[in-house]
Formats: C-alpha cells, sequence, structure tokens
C-alpha cells in the first residue's frame, strides 16, 4: 500500500490516530501514534525516536550503553504492508515500525532488521522459515491483594469455556478483524489460563502478528474489566505460560522439513535445523525465554521443556516433532519450540532461532538420538548418555551463554549484541536486588 492508500483506507474507518509499534530489547512493546492528516508525510520520514530508547529496560531503567544516551535519533519508519485498524481502539489504527538511521539505512540495533536479516540469509539456501505462535496467556481481576484468577477450572475444562466465552469470542473477533486467523482455542492447566494458536506465516510476518496478538489480547481484556498477562509465570503456584513457536522451512511451495521416507516423515534438513537449535541452545535461551520470571517456568515435568533433547510428541523436550494430520502429512510436517515465552521479542526470538537451525544446516550437523521418554524420569547417568542437559536455570546464566556463541553474537551484530546483553543483565540484577512479590507483580501487567 501507498501512503495514500493507508490515508485512504484511515478515513475509510474513521481513523484519526495511527500507531507506529514496535517491541523493544526488554521484550516490551511500545510506540507513538500520528494523526491521519500527517500520516502520509510521516509514513516516509518517519518519526524521531530517541537512540536510548535502544538501553531502555523494561524497569525504565536507561542503562549506559556507548551511542545510545540522550543524543542520537533513529526514525520509526512504518511497514505499510502490515496496517491493520485496532477493533479494541476507538479510531486507532497500527503499523509494525523499523528503526532507521538518519543516513536511511535501517539501524543496526533495530530487532526488526535483525530478523530481515536472517531471513535473508536463510533464503540464500533456498528456504523460507514459516512459523506460528501458541500463546498461553493468564485471565485475572484486579483485586486489593494483586490478580486473581478469573476462574479454577481444570484443563480444557468447558467450565473454563464457559468462564472466558465472551472475552475469548471477542478476542478471536478481533483478530480476525486484523487479518489474523486463529487456528485453535481452549483453556489450559493453570487457573484463569487459556491457550491460543494462529495460523503459520513467513517468519517476519509471524512476529509482526505476535505483536498484535498480544496488544489484542491485552487490550479486550481490559474492555471487560479483566487483566490479561502472558507473563512466564503469573503465579508462584499456577502453570506457566508459553509462547511455543511452530516452525517449518519452505522451499517454493514444498515443506523442506518433509521426507516420508525418513523417521518421523522429517528431511536431513530438518534434522541438521534441530541440531543446530540443540547445539546453540543455552545462548538461544536468552532470547527466547528472555526474562528472570522465564527461569520459573523452565522447570522439570512442567511440559515447558527442562532439558536439552528432541523426540517425537515428547511435551517435555526442547524441541517436539507433532505428529502430522491424516492426508496432510506434508502441509502438517512442522516442528515444535517449547523454552519460548511472551517476555521475549518476537523479531529476535525467531532470528536466533534461524542463525541457530542455519548453523546445524550450513555445517550438516547430526542431532543427539531423539528421546521418547520425559528426561526428567531419566537418571543422571542416562540423561547424560542421551545428551540431555539441564538448561540454564537463571537468567544471568543464559546470557552468559549467549555471550560466549559467536554464532548467535555474530548473527546480532555488535550493536544489537552489546545493548541485548546491557539491557537484559541489567533486568536480572535488578530483580535479584528485590523480593518475589516485585517479581511476580512487575512480569504480570508488564507481558
Amino acid at each position: 500500500m501507498t501512503p495514500e492508500e493507508v490515508v485512504a483506507a484511515c478515513r475509510a474507518s474513521g481513523v484519526r490516530l495511527v500507531r507506529f509499534l514496535y517491541c523493544d530489547l526488554g521484550g516490551v512493546v511500545r510506540g507513538k501514534a500520528t494523526h491521519v492528516e500527517r500520516l502520509a508525510e510521516r509514513m516516509r520520514t518517519g518519526i524521531g525516536l530517541t537512540v536510548a530508547m535502544s538501553a531502555m529496560n523494561s524497569l525504565a531503567q536507561l542503562q549506559a550503553v556507548e551511542g545510545m544516551g540522550p543524543v542520537g535519533e533513529v526514525r520509526l519508519v512504518p511497514d505499510p504492508d502490515t496496517f491493520a485498524v485496532l477493533p479494541y481502539a476507538p479510531a486507532s489504527a497500527a503499523m509494525l515500525s523499523d528503526h532507521v538511521g538518519l543516513d536511511g539505512e535501517r539501524d543496526p540495533a533495530g530487532p526488526r532488521g535483525f530478523l530481515r536479516r536472517m531471513e535473508s540469509r536463510l533464503a540464500g539456501t533456498g528456504l523460507i522459515l514459516r512459523c506460528a505462535v501458541e500463546n498461553e496467556f493468564s485471565l485475572a481481576r484486579r483485586t486489593d491483594s494483586g490478580f486473581t484468577p478469573i476462574d479454577d477450572s481444570l484443563c480444557f475444562s468447558t467450565v473454563g469455556m464457559a468462564a472466558s466465552a465472551e472475552v475469548a469470542d471477542a478476542v478471536v473477533a478481533a483478530l480476525e478483524a486484523q487479518g489474523i486467523q486463529v487456528e485453535q482455542y481452549y483453556p489450559e492447566l493453570g487457573h484463569g489460563q487459556q491457550e491460543l494458536s494462529v495460523a503459520h506465516r513467513p517468519a517476519l510476518a509471524a512476529a509482526d502478528a505476535q505483536i498484535l496478538v498480544r496488544e489484542t489480547i491485552r487490550a479486550v481484556a481490559g474492555r471487560f474489566g479483566l487483566v490479561a498477562s502472558l507473563a512466564p509465570k503469573p503465579w508462584p503456584d499456577q502453570a506457566g505460560n508459553g509462547a511455543h513457536i511452530h516452525f517449518s522451512a519452505w522451499s517454493g511451495d514444498a515443506n523442506a522439513f518433509h521426507d516420508p521416507g525418513r523417521r518421523y516423515g522429517l528431511s536431513a534438513g530438518a534434522e541438521q535445523f534441530v541440531a543446530g537449535v540443540l547445539a546453540h541452545l543455552p545462548g538461544l535461551l536468552a532470547l527466547t525465554a528472555p526474562s528472570v520470571n522465564s527461569y520459573r517456568r523452565l522447570q522439570p515435568r512442567s511440559w515447558s521443556g527442562a532439558y536439552r533433547c528432541w523426540g517425537p510428541d515428547n511435551r517435555e523436550a526442547t524441541v517436539r516433532v507433532p505428529s502430522t494430520f491424516w492426508g496432510a502429512e506434508e502441509a502438517s510436517t512442522n516442528l515444535e519450540f517449547k523454552p519460548a515465552d511472551a517476555s521475549s521479542n518476537p523479531y529476535l526470538a525467531f532470528g536466533g532461532l534461524i542463525a541457530a537451525g542455519l548453523d546445524g544446516i550450513e555445517h550438516k550437523v547430526e542431532p543427539p538420538d531423539p528421546l521418547t521418554a520425559d528426561p526428567a524420569a531419566l537418571t543422571e547417568e542416562a540423561r547424560r548418555a542421551a545428551g540431555a542437559f539441564r538448561y540454564p536455570e537463571t537468567l544471568a546464566l543464559a546470557l552468559d551463554a549467549l555471550e560466549g556463541d559467536p554464532v548467535l553474537v555474530g548473527a546480532l551484530g555488535e550493536p544489537l549484541a552489546r545493548a541485548y546483553l546491557a539491557v537484559r543483565r541489567s533486568e536480572a540484577a535488578a530483580y535479584g536486588a528485590e523480593d518475589e512479590a516485585f517479581e511476580f507483580r512487575h512480569h504480570f501487567h508488564k507481558y
């Protein structure tokens, strides 16, 4: 769409304000809005943004990162292909935006630009990664004591469906209005917990959709007087919220992960991708499970993954190989990456996944033997023999692993890696200085 076409669409829908959205390095969705009268101009010139925002953590603490202080500016330049009227915000629309320097080049510290670079690298092998996210979230009422789940129903319970039916329907309708197709919805294991998955798209479009899904869930819940949290562990005694990433690589109309003649119907390239992901997992977690709260979720026997392994329909594995559907074997061949949650920046999470998997493909790495048991049920000796090593148990350890991973750091590039490590390390330190109540409260309403 041209700027003039976007303006025309706004006028046809009665839109006055258009949000230029982005996700920062702390996983927080931010943005600025322009009036429709200035929209065409702002689409060409962007909206100014201080470079300091690239060094701001999720507690509004600015980090001392060289070149990211009070002097300097980038532009938020929207992608017109992402234009959507927001059904939950009166007279408002949104577009996802890139960080662009004053020289007209994409800012190397911009997360969306990083995913663009990774998509381009993968395209050099003739492949496109298609992704979809299963988001779990918790619906709650705000009370004097904090946040209380809307129900105490059981997993997949119709009692839970009834309790959240109006909100769920409104969320689905709002996503449909934005062109986002919902695949499944149901109440999950935790009290007040829901799960909603959407259709797969090319990685950049899937990351854009993930931002809109997060925004929609929270905003629609708010219109019902509820609070929706996608925090990894909203309550200490309830199940954690994941944002599982389903992904497959395509060459044209052919699923490059599909080979019916091999085990589990997976191609050699698919297994090499898995091997790359597992090889880089400790550092990759700093991108996919990047909050202090994330590591409360990544515990043994929590169905979130706690040991580095892969296997067919193994929901305790890092990478699950889902069963395909009858008559749609090629179309439904995909992999599920479980240790991911919505405190992540999806552009960094998907880009990191590509960088790790591509390294496995380029070096033709073979994965370890698949695991067909819960790794927590094995002896320590059996886990070692299977290569099922325990994840880093804190954000600080995952960040150390990321910094020590030349493939992931090289993919991110120096400015982005430096800023990201500073932001996330500052969060680890800040939460470490406070009590558990502080951690749960701040993660609950930020994600």
